[in-house]
């Protein structure tokens, strides 16, 4: 439940920008669940928006060693090597 509530408050600062707390907020999640793959990629966009391109590859490479089909952690994880410029 309260996995819950930190991710839905987490989703709500992306959608108002603010990144640095949705990462925290998703960090928070990780505490509690690590399994989630929704949390990983969708800190990984924080990241990109952020430009923190490593952490957000980190994330990326995290959820596809789980779910070797995730499509937005291959999209992002993309993005993240044309940050770094790869």
């Amino acid at each position: 439940e309260k996995f819950k509530t930190l991710k839905t408050e987490g989703n709500d600062f992306v959608k108002k920008g603010k990144y640095e707390e949705a990462v925290n907020k998703y960090n928070e999640c990780m505490k509690l669940n690590t399994k989630e793959c929704a949390v990983y990629t969708n800190r990984a966009l924080c990241y990109l928006k952020l430009c923190k391109y490593e952490e957000a590859k980190q994330d990326c490479d995290h959820v596809l060693q789980i779910e070797d089909s995730n499509i937005k952690a291959f999209y992002r994880r993309a993005l993240a090597y044309k940050g770094l410029q790869v």
